[in-house]
């Protein structure tokens, strides 16, 4: 990309509306989001006992667990273990 093309670049990305403040929250939470879903899989692959009460009722095990059942970590869950 030629230097011209770059400051056209930089030009029509400031004139561009800042984010909404919602996404940028959602951005800042998806590596901790990520991180807590990583866990919760990983323990479930060790632990057949915590899989199976995943699997049986998601959200009570996730609260029971000291998860917060939020929608996109448990919609997320279920489409990991939706061939179990």
């Amino acid at each position: 990309m030629s230097a011209f093309d770059e400051d056209r670049l930089a030009e029509l990305i400031g004139a561009l509306p800042p984010a909404p403040e919602a996404w940028v929250r959602a951005a800042q939470e998806l590596p901790s989001a990520r991180t807590e879903l990583d866990e919760i899989v990983a323990r479930a692959e060790a632990d057949a006992q915590f899989r199976r009460a995943l699997i049986d009722d998601l959200e009570a095990t996730l609260a029971r667990e000291g998860y917060e059942p939020d929608r996109p970590l448990v919609n997320a869950l279920r489409r990991r273990f939706a061939d179990s």
